[in-house]
């Protein structure tokens, strides 16, 4: 498992993975961009105040509050825009690591899992300000359900390259404990503002290698228990 992580964290700083990145960034920024010009201008045309120093005052108020609110999407949304690279930097590892690779996914399929992405990265932001709002809720409870979110995304889209999608539920439930504690090792990427932004290139990096650990482990035991 930490071998795993040691070679996916040096993989993302491989020019090819930057590239990836900077395809991620520069379509995220540009996504928020046209949000945030978008609802500034909705609500400048509902903001109707006699005083012109009101109105400047508002106007920044508004701009900051976009701002604050865009700033939490960008985790979420830089996942959403990952998840339609995430079969050519999984398709990478793969080569790299055993030569061989495994099916690209359908295209429907990759929108659906980029979609749940950015839908868990919502949820797990949230659970965050929860954590921090709510007395007596220790910030290991943010940790445990990253954990377990992403180690379970990340670990299907890696397996689903390869097996049917009940064959991966079925890998994900005999090896739950270890995929989870696999799963922590994503949570600290998320638990750092701007960091957060290279999880969909380590979890991809991390957990084809997971996949391919286990796959090796039960040939091995059938193997052993077919002699």
């Amino acid at each position: 498992m930490l071998d795993a992580a040691t070679a996916a964290f040096k993989e993302i700083l491989t020019p090819p993975f930057r590239r990836v990145l900077y395809k991620i960034l520069a379509l995220t920024l540009g996504l928020l961009a046209l949000v945030w010009l978008g609802l500034d201008k909705v609500i400048e045309s509902y903001i109707a105040v006699p005083y012109p120093w009101l109105a400047t005052t508002l106007s920044i108020l508004t701009g900051l509050g976009l701002f604050l609110g865009l700033a939490f999407l960008v985790a979420p949304v830089s996942m959403l825009v990952a998840g339609f690279f995430v079969d050519e930097l999984a398709e990478r590892v793969e080569r790299d690591t055993t030569g061989s690779t495994g099916r690209a996914l359908p295209a429907g399929q990759a929108v659906w899992l980029a979609t749940k992405f950015a839908l868990v990265s919502v949820l797990v932001n949230l659970f965050a300000l929860m954590v921090l709002l709510l007395p007596g809720v220790n910030i290991i409870a943010f940790f445990v359900a990253n954990a377990y979110l992403f180690g379970r995304e990340y670990f299907e889209l890696a397996a689903l390259r390869y097996r049917p999608i009940e064959e991966v539920r079925e890998m994900r439930r005999r090896h739950r404990f270890y995929i989870f504690l696999c799963g922590f090792f994503m949570a600290a990427f998320v638990a750092v503002p701007i960091v957060n932004l290279l999880t969909p290139l380590f979890g991809t990096a991390f957990m084809v290698r997971i996949h391919q650990k286990l796959s090796r482990d039960e040939e091995r035991l059938i193997g052993q228990a077919g002699r």
